[in-house]
């Protein structure tokens, strides 16, 4: 893994690539609020290249850097769905910032609602 595929900037912009899908949706409506206040870093260690068969969900980078757009990826398995995230939720879950509790609830919370 390379150090350079990371964003460290805490307040780098987040872009929602699918604002209507339920990972942002249910439980929680998600807002770009959300995303304020993150400790240290958005994520590490991004994928550089996937399986065509996973969307992707949002896109971010350091200021000067082209985005990366591989926080969340999803893909059908199955009967069931595989999710990757490299967000940093360790971080935002031990500095109990509000929208990683949010964000990561979503996540573990996909299709409970279908």
């Amino acid at each position: 893994m390379s150090i350079k595929w990371r964003v460290t900037d805490e307040n780098a912009k987040v872009t929602v690539l699918q604002p209507n899908s339920p990972l942002f949706n249910y439980p929680n409506k998600i807002a770009d609020s959300d995303w304020d206040h993150w400790v240290q870093e958005r994520g590490l260690y991004f994928p550089m290249a996937w399986d065509n068969h996973y969307e992707t969900f949002v896109s971010m980078a350091d200021p000067g850097e082209d985005p990366f757009d591989g926080e969340i990826l999803m893909a059908n398995y199955g009967k069931g769905t595989y999710l990757y995230t490299n967000l940093v939720f360790y971080r935002q879950i031990q500095g109990q910032v509000p929208g990683g509790y949010r964000i990561f609830t979503n996540l573990i919370s996909y299709g409970a609602n279908k």
